[in-house]
């Protein structure tokens, strides 16, 4: 399939903006522990720079998630280290130049390693300090890096995997009012280079800018909420060979719900519905995800 040097690019970033996370400004006592396995649906149209000969671009993807997670504690701070390795299969159709064309991939994509600190309002706790903590005020930075490691062939123009090093860096404030928080996050995500493009080009990428609003209502048990989120997404222009491409631009909104089913394990189901997409993934998502946590310092 012979897809314009910039499709690549606004598929993967529009995913990647896809991301809506409330409570990642959660306190967890020092030396706990979480697996989880996540699975979602993405189905939407990819929309391009009308320069592009491409029309009525459509994407159906299924994803696959599993994670660890350890809270930390660093100079007396409390923390997270994370570590994700997706894996998706999707097809991709359109019409190009008038006719129909379509291709699919299965496989890895890049994994993402994390690091979470709150600086304000979180200090690192033991399991047993944890029981006189109360959330008020949190404030706290998080740095993640995506990895070159999923799939990924120069010869084609659509991959899971991007052929290059991202990092994301993100700044949050959480505020608790009663049984409800109020979240805010701003967040910048840079690229290095692709010299290795279909064609033997070379892309490179503006930063990507992320803004996040949520609101959290807390139904009892720790584990038990539900959220309502929006988030914002831009930048990102991607120059091919010299020539720039149609930056990105993303208006999202969610709802999720998180349940315990039992000691240690609990389920969060979750809606994202794409409401404005000027370039990229308009896409609906629907989330599922399995967590257990165990361990803890006493």
């Amino acid at each position: 399939m012979k897809w314009p040097v910039a499709v690549l690019f606004l598929v993967a970033n529009s995913l990647s903006a896809q991301e809506l996370e409330p409570r990642a400004l959660t306190n967890t006592p020092v030396g706990v522990n979480a697996v989880l396995v996540g699975t979602g649906l993405l189905f939407g149209n990819v929309l391009l720079d009308p320069a592009v000969p491409i029309e009525d671009g459509t994407a159906d993807l299924w994803t696959l998630g599993l994670g660890y997670v350890r809270s930390v504690g660093l100079f007396g701070m409390g923390g997270k280290l994370s570590v994700l390795v997706p894996f998706a299969a999707g097809t991709w159709q359109a019409q190009l130049n008038g006719a129909d064309t379509s291709t699919s991939r299965t496989g890895f994509g890049d994994p993402v390693l994390k690091l979470s600190l709150n600086f304000l309002g979180a200090p690192a706790l033991t399991l047993s300090q944890f029981r006189g903590y109360r959330h008020r005020t949190v404030a706290g930075v998080s740095f993640a890096v995506s990895m070159p490691l999923g799939q990924y062939y120069p010869e084609r123009l659509i991959n899971l995997g991007s052929n290059r090093w991202s990092l994301a860096s993100r700044l949050g404030v959480s505020h608790a009012i009663g049984n409800w928080l109020v979240e805010g996050y701003g967040g910048v995500t840079v690229f290095t280079t692709n010299d290795d493009f279909f064609g033997g080009k070379t892309v490179t990428q503006d930063p990507l800018l992320d803004a996040q609003a949520h609101v959290v209502r807390q139904l009892g048990r720790p584990a038990r909420w539900v959220a309502a989120s929006a988030g914002y997404a831009w930048g990102a222009e991607s120059t091919v060979d010299g020539v720039a491409k149609s930056s990105l631009e993303n208006l999202r909104l969610s709802l999720a719900l998180s349940l315990p089913v039992g000691r240690g394990h609990s389920f969060r189901a979750a809606y994202i519905n794409g409401v404005t997409t000027r370039v990229g993934g308009d896409f609906d998502t629907v989330q599922l995800v399995w967590l257990y946590a165990f361990g803890g310092r006493r």
